[in-house]
């Protein structure tokens, strides 16, 4: 069947289209043209108006959200994450785990597994599409709130291990590049077409490059769990921000990172390559109180997610982060958006058919007003 979708402009989001026509059939894109010029064509069109049409938000990194912890949550509940998600504009996220015994983990990806392996190609939501191994592969001395006992230096073997128990949905990795082992775990999972991300990481600049070298290609949660930029000893910041075969991401929700570092971020990785994630917990869409964070207990108040003092997580929504960037710099709404779809999913591996409008991508779309509040979300052709 074919749906016909109008409004105002369109964000491929490398282009803008004035006037934009959409044509939806089988849940793909099959044509992209502008009305300018030409009559409206035959048949129902579903126009937004003064609206923008823009792609669906992917969000690479995520715990969870409106009461759901994804270590925790059976495959049965994350349909109510993904309408909950939808609703800002998320069309594919990556369920993340954290550090946890390694048994646990194993549970908790067999788990998630059924979820991607369940979920229609049509969903009532935004769908899972791959799993973010965060931990157990990280720093001591940069763990952030990720229990001490939990963590673990990288083999093969353990990898191996967390490899067969996700059945291969693991398509992003956070690993600290100077822990022993970690340059073989990098290039095998690099091999395996595996995003390899830097962070929770207290590596010096060689050690970071090198990691670049044995197939790193990403960093998690720029500045945040990672020793910080020093003019002399800069460390992993600079190679992240120099090096332009990374991209990289970032939580902008105004608490983790200053918005003149976010200026400073944004200015470096540039419009191709920076990225933004939400890191959010089961808290999201949840009012303060207490909750879970896999095995960590956090505390919400005030939109502030903490354990023990230290960071754990947020509550921030993509459209939210989207809105920040034009707050806090001089990007433009198409520029977030970008960062939000296109190269999340590039980063992962999926941009021919995420994060991009374009013919033979899936038909899942966000629909902003010119603030970039979401008026609506179709996934897969569908609205919700």
């Amino acid at each position: 069947m074919k749906t016909v979708f109008t409004a105002s402009k369109l964000y491929t989001p490398i282009e803008e289209i004035q006037r934009p026509l959409l044509v939806v059939e089988d849940g793909r894109i099959t044509e992209i043209s502008s009305l300018a010029g030409k009559p409206t064509p035959a048949g129902p069109v579903t126009d937004f108006g003064e609206a923008v049409l823009a792609p669906g938000y992917v969000d690479i990194h995520i715990h969870g959200g409106t009461g759901i912890d994804l270590m925790r949550a059976p495959a049965a509940e994350l349909p109510r994450l993904g309408k909950f998600l939808s609703t800002h504009g998320v069309t594919g996220y990556f369920p993340t785990t954290v550090g946890a015994p390694i048994d646990s983990i194993c549970s908790a990806l067999e788990r998630l597994a059924d979820a991607i392996e369940a979920t229609p190609d049509v969903a009532d939501g935004a769908r899972p599409l791959g799993i973010h191994l965060e931990g157990p592969y990280l720093s001591h001395k940069r763990r952030g709130v990720h229990p001490p006992e939990n963590l673990i230096e990288p083999t093969l073997a353990n990898f191996e291990r967390l490899w067969q128990a996700a059945r291969g949905h693991v398509r992003v990795m956070t690993i600290a590049p100077e822990l022993p082992g970690a340059m073989e775990v990098i290039a095998e999972a690099a091999r395996r077409k595996v995003c390899v991300s830097m962070g929770h990481s207290d590596a010096d600049l060689p050690t970071a490059h090198a990691a670049v070298a044995a197939g790193a290609r990403h960093a998690t949660h720029t500045f945040n769990a990672m020793r910080p930029l020093d003019h002399r000893e800069p460390g992993i910041v600079a190679e992240v921000l120099t090096n332009d075969r990374m991209s990289a991401d970032m939580i902008v929700d105004g608490i983790h990172v200053a918005p003149e570092v976010v200026q400073i971020f944004l200015e470096t990785k540039g419009r191709e390559r920076a990225v933004l994630i939400t890191d959010a917990i089961m808290a999201t869409g949840m009012p303060d109180g207490h909750y879970q964070l896999g095995p960590i207990e956090v505390d919400v108040k005030d939109g502030k997610c903490t354990s023990n003092g230290s960071l754990a997580g947020s509550v921030l929504t993509m459209d939210r982060a989207v809105r920040n960037v034009t707050k806090f710099s001089d990007w433009s709404l198409r520029d977030a958006v970008r960062a939000a779809s296109l190269n999340a999913a590039r980063a992962v591996g999926l941009d021919g058919t995420h994060g991009v409008l374009q013919v033979g991508a899936r038909a899942d779309f966000t629909v902003l007003n010119s603030s970039g509040e979401v008026m609506k979300t179709i996934v897969g052709g569908r609205g919700f």
